[in-house]
């Protein structure tokens, strides 16, 4: 099981790793409906990505990424009160995205 860790200290840090985010990432989503939002709309995002394959439309594909981030800063903003880490590390946000949504649908993150 992957466990929350919250250190304040870590905001102002640089990383220099992936392995060194994480932990700063997930305090960032200590609220499990922050993690739900997240969640949502990451499978949003893949179901609109898909959609838009199907259909044909490809290059539309940016618009996949709408639900995604909508549904995680209404989670930062509004439940988290946080600012989003995209904001300041987008790379590794990103991945954090999808270590995190693989984790809860592994059900090892509580």
């Amino acid at each position: 099981m992957v466990k929350l860790e919250c250190d304040s200290t870590m905001q102002a840090r640089e990383f220099k790793s992936f392995a060194d985010f994480w932990p700063y990432y997930l305090s960032e989503h200590s609220k499990s409906a922050t993690r739900a939002l997240h969640c949502v709309g990451t499978l949003a995002a893949i179901a609109v990505l898909v959609f838009l394959i199907v259909i044909g439309k490809w290059w539309l594909f940016p618009l996949a990424a709408v639900p995604g981030y909508a549904l995680a800063w209404v989670g930062h903003f509004f439940i988290e009160k946080n600012r989003p880490a995209t904001f300041t590390y987008p790379l590794w946000s990103f991945m954090g995205d999808w270590k995190m949504l693989a984790l809860m649908l592994t059900r090892r993150l509580k």
